[in-house]
């Protein structure tokens, strides 16, 4: 099964070395950076907000178990947004592209 995976990451210096590990350990095919998120949310018994970066992680469900890892090692949130999407369907070109892109050697 193919995922989407979302991650905030709190500046683009480390959402770039979070999504470069990805990448070379072929955790993903590809991670999007969208900078300057502005994130609304309740943490530790009030309303905060935060400029963060998303990222968008297109991989498969086997790899999710080491994108946790990976984040969780990379970040530095106490607890770090890891929200996995089900992708239900797809180009078949691109769905083929991220099966090659986790199988090639960097």
């Amino acid at each position: 099964m193919y995922i989407v995976v979302l991650v905030t990451a709190g500046n683009k210096k480390e959402a770039q070395k979070i999504a470069m590990g990805l990448i070379e350990q072929k955790l993903a095919a590809c991670v999007n950076i969208i900078d300057k998120v502005d994130s609304l949310f309740f943490w530790e018994a009030k309303i905060d907000r935060a400029k963060e970066c998303l990222l968008v992680i297109k991989s498969k469900k086997e790899k999710l178990p080491g994108i946790i890892k990976l984040v969780n090692s990379l970040h530095s949130y106490k607890v770090p947004e890891i929200i996995a999407l089900p992708i239900i369907a797809g180009s078949k070109p691109y769905l083929r592209w991220i099966d090659a892109s986790l199988r090639q050697p960097v």
